[in-house]
């Protein structure tokens, strides 16, 4: 299906991840191993069908047709088991604005809003936007496996009007059990707080993982959930810029709809996206099958190397997404000198964990979804870095 081996130049493409790399971390020669996209190809499905749209010349204004939304139903009905309606999409050009919107349109001014710590930067950034207060739940960090402190949930889920759910979490790594998503959905229920869950990462649990859409345990859940999917981390589609919410609250929906309206937003997508979205719904699930497996072995490569040639480092219990979260206490650095070690000494760039929260101060965060021969050009410049400090 898909050819995972392949090199591609991104370089003069516009591309973040690359072209931004020389100027984020000050030199040339730097691997980018950082911000969330794939250097894969997407689907070949899913580029057939934009060049076919290419063909026929004219951009006009698009509509979300029905065969798009079967899509997206029929996606989620067979990689989630999650049975939804068409009529529950709401468009939106991304997750991280679909965020901001629910904030705006479900809470106040000073409302506390409810995060799982460390956790994705734009949680915090969407939530002191609007200027309302961050309430953290932090993660129980033990044998380098990431828990929830349920007590500490249930007592922060008293000062808050919404819980913003990361599931899987990034950077954590977890794809959270059935057990615990009732556990925190009961929870919420039973404090009256709205879930607004990001599951942008919903399709790429690793093999023997399950991801269960947190709307899907029941109508209870459902009607307290707003719940945030896109294609984009999946089929490595971001640049395309669309995403949707599933909402099956017809009273919430229909707020959310309402203030998207107000906004300008009038739930179109560029027509670029749509057919992006639905070739790689129709046709993406083999391709899918083969990008987590890699990931999984991606992942159990560096973690094996790891434990072999660099022990100061150590790879957290990773369940799904194309991103690890590195402990790097053993180098004993500071953030700031930890940063510096993988830019200057390894000459690999990675995300540092203190931008996820103080949590995250002895952390780094590692891309993982490249080719296996950049993976291991990493790796062993890591690793020779890290002996080269003994």
């Amino acid at each position: 299906m898909g050819n995972f081996d392949e090199n591609i130049d991104r370089k003069n493409t516009n591309s973040v991840k690359w072209d931004l790399a020389e100027t984020l971390f000050e030199s040339p020669d730097v691997i980018p191993m950082w911000v969330a996209d794939m250097d894969f190809k997407t689907p070949k499905e899913v580029n057939e069908a934009l060049m076919e749209r290419a063909h026929h010349g004219v951009y006009g204004y698009t509509i979300a047709d029905d065969e798009l939304k079967a899509s997206i139903v029929d996606w989620n009905k067979q990689r989630h088991q999650w049975d939804i309606q068409p009529e529950w999409l709401t468009f939106s050009n991304g997750v991280v604005t679909s965020l901001h919107m629910a904030i705006q349109a479900f809470t106040e001014p000073e409302d506390g809003i409810l995060i799982q710590t460390p956790v994705y930067p734009p949680f915090y950034n969407v939530i002191e936007a609007h200027d309302r207060t961050i309430v953290k739940n932090p993660l129980v960090f033990e044998d380098h496996y990431y828990t929830i402190d349920f007590a500490d949930f249930e007592a922060k889920l008293k000062e808050v009007k919404a819980f913003i759910l990361c599931s899987p979490h990034n950077p954590v790594g977890r794809v959270w059990k059935k057990e615990e998503l009732e556990k925190m959905a009961e929870l919420c229920v039973k404090h009256d707080v709205l879930i607004i869950s990001d599951e942008i990462h919903g399709d790429l649990s690793y093999p023997g993982y399950k991801h269960i859409p947190i709307a899907a345990l029941s109508e209870d859940v459902a009607n307290q959930t707003i719940t945030c999917m896109a294609p984009s981390k999946t089929f490595n589609v971001p640049g395309l810029a669309t995403s949707y919410c599933v909402t099956s609250n017809q009273e919430v929906r229909a707020k959310l709809d309402e203030f998207c309206h107000k906004q300008g937003f009038n739930n179109m997508l560029n027509t670029m996206g749509q057919i992006a979205m639905q070739a790689a719904y129709t046709h993406g699930a083999a391709w899918v099958d083969e990008l987590t497996a890699l990931l999984e072995s991606h992942y159990q490569y560096v973690k094996e190397n790891f434990e072999k040639h660099a022990p100061e480092l150590k790879v957290v219990e990773t369940e799904g997404t194309y991103l690890l979260w590195i402990d790097c206490s053993g180098l004993g650095l500071d953030s700031a000198g930890i940063r510096e070690f993988f830019v200057k000494e390894a000459k690999v760039g990675l995300n540092a964990g203190i931008d996820y929260g103080e949590e995250g101060s002895a952390f780094m965060r590692l891309n993982i979804g490249c080719p296996r021969s950049t993976l291991e050009e990493a790796v062993n410049r890591i690793i020779k870095a890290v002996e080269n400090r003994r």
